[in-house]
């Protein structure tokens, strides 16, 4: 599943940095739109909860300020499990006897 970070562009150049990269500052350089918003897509697995943050210019570290869960590492955000579609159950037919 693909996660979208977006961020206002007076931010200046930023990376978002976490679990699902290691914390490489390198692995994921935000883009700046035509929008003016800086955005990068992320691929994480689904299930599963990560700690991320962004890093800007000259080292600053920062939280999303609308992450809805933190803990000691940074923002947290969970990637949903899908749910399963349900499939139609095939109509029972008892030996020896047809379905009408």
């Amino acid at each position: 599943m693909e996660v979208l970070f977006t961020l206002p562009g007076e931010v200046g150049p930023v990376s978002v940095v976490g679990d699902f990269n290691g914390w490489d500052p390198l692995a994921h350089p935000m883009q700046l739109g035509d929008d003016g918003r800086y955005r990068v897509a992320v691929a994480v697995p689904q299930g599963q909860a990560f700690a991320f943050r962004y890093l800007g210019d000259g080292g600053r570290w920062f939280d999303d300020e609308g992450a809805e869960e933190y803990d000691h590492r940074g923002a947290v955000f969970r990637v949903p499990t899908p749910k399963r579609r349900a499939v139609p159950a095939k109509p029972r037919v008892a030996a020896g006897k047809t379905a009408r």
